[in-house]
């Protein structure tokens, strides 16, 4: 027999599913990436894990895993304002121009402010690869990695596509975790076939998933996105109307859901605020300002969470040379977690490459690393 905690959850979470569904089906960008990648994602996930087992058989679990921890260390390094399936860069260098995808990007490139520098120009009759700073790293390296063999390729494609597949989960997570529990909060309302005592067990659950500090904390310095969520579109229903909130359902991602609709007044409710966790351990508030709360929010959220890296150039000797925009990033990067991601990827590249960056004073560094199987082994900082 369920006991009455267990039944409640379940009712709870039945309802939770069918308002992500609700979501889901509604939003534009999770039907945009749907479409991009066939919405077949069972039947490509059986399939893929079919070639994970024959590689494993033909060539080894050491190098199917270094090809997979690779893949795996890269994967939130994609470049989602482009399609899934890409073409080739065009032959022609006065094809070559960085892509606009979209009328997004467009529109932002006329606003002003300093302009990035050009690259430089590539030594006379050799055409530059990439054309443009590369944002998509798996691509670029599945495509172009000097001596990658087509089952490690088909590995990296892989990772690719499936972090394709659940970007809008996470460009869209406020949101559709506020939406699946509004609605279950009301389905709830109205279920007044539960017994009483389930009935009430089952709000206890909603407000344990709703509530705005965990551990029976008065200060968090997390966001709950259930809670954030849910009072979002509490606030937009009861204001605007449900037609209105299923137009924003439709049409925004959390970065437009919270710099439209997350309010001053809303945010001093919520008591939000910007914070700094400093090297030595202290945390100081640093702004209450709404501007500031709601990039504070969105921030983790910029480039799929992940360091804004791009391939600046491939060199005559296939040696790779990648660049952190540190400026769009807004911070530096811990030089030793980057130094292992590095060590990932000159492992599949198998010439040296070198990143340059910033560190978190935003003094300039660079981190250079030679494979293991080249004829020089080393992981120098500069």
């Amino acid at each position: 027999m369920m006991d009455h905690n267990s039944l409640a959850e379940n009712v709870l979470v039945t309802a939770h599913v069918i308002g992500h569904a609700d979501f889901v089906k509604r939003n534009e960008l999770f039907a945009r990436f749907m479409r991009m990648a066939g919405g077949h994602i069972l039947e490509q996930s059986a399939a893929r894990a079919h070639s994970l087992e024959n590689a494993l058989l033909r060539h080894g679990q050491e190098a199917v895993e270094a090809v997979l921890d690779a893949a795996l260390a890269l994967e939130p390094h994609i470049d989602v304002h482009q399609p899934l399936y890409r073409a080739p860069y065009p032959e022609s260098a006065d094809a070559a121009a960085a892509p606009e995808s979209d009328t997004f990007r467009q529109r932002y490139q006329a606003l002003p402010g300093e302009t990035a520098p050009a690259p430089p120009p590539p030594p006379a009759g050799r055409r530059a690869i990439p054309p443009y700073p590369e944002q998509d790293l798996l691509w670029f390296i599945a495509r172009h990695a000097p001596e990658l063999k087509d089952w490690e390729r088909d590995i990296l494609l892989a990772v690719r596509e499936e972090a394709f597949y659940f970007f809008p989960v996470h460009a869209c997570q406020i949101m559709n975790e506020g939406w699946a529990s509004y609605w279950h909060a009301c389905l709830l309302r109205e279920a007044e076939f539960l017994p009483h005592d389930l009935y009430l067990q089952a709000l206890r659950v909603h407000s344990d998933v709703v509530r705005p500090y965990g551990n029976e904390q008065q200060l968090a310095l997390a966001i709950n996105p259930y809670h954030l969520g849910f009072v979002l579109w509490e606030d937009i229903i009861a204001r605007e109307g449900l037609e209105v909130a299923r137009r924003i359902c439709a049409e925004e991602d959390d970065f437009g859901f919270i710099r439209n609709h997350l309010s001053a007044a809303l945010a001093e409710k919520l008591d939000l605020f910007s914070y700094q966790e400093r090297h030595d351990g202290e945390t100081r508030v640093l702004s209450r300002n709404i501007h500031e709360v709601r990039e504070a929010i969105l921030g983790p959220k910029y480039n799929y969470g992940a360091p804004s890296i791009v391939v600046e150039r491939m060199n005559d000797d296939a040696s790779l040379v990648l660049r952190h925009d540190h400026a769009r990033d807004g911070r530096g990067l811990d030089l030793s977690q980057a130094e292992q991601v590095m060590h990932y990827v000159a492992r599949i590249w198998r010439r040296p490459v070198t990143l340059h960056t910033v560190d978190f004073r935003g003094t300039p560094r660079s981190v250079e690393i030679t494979p293991p199987d080249a004829a020089r082994t080393s992981a120098k900082r500069v």
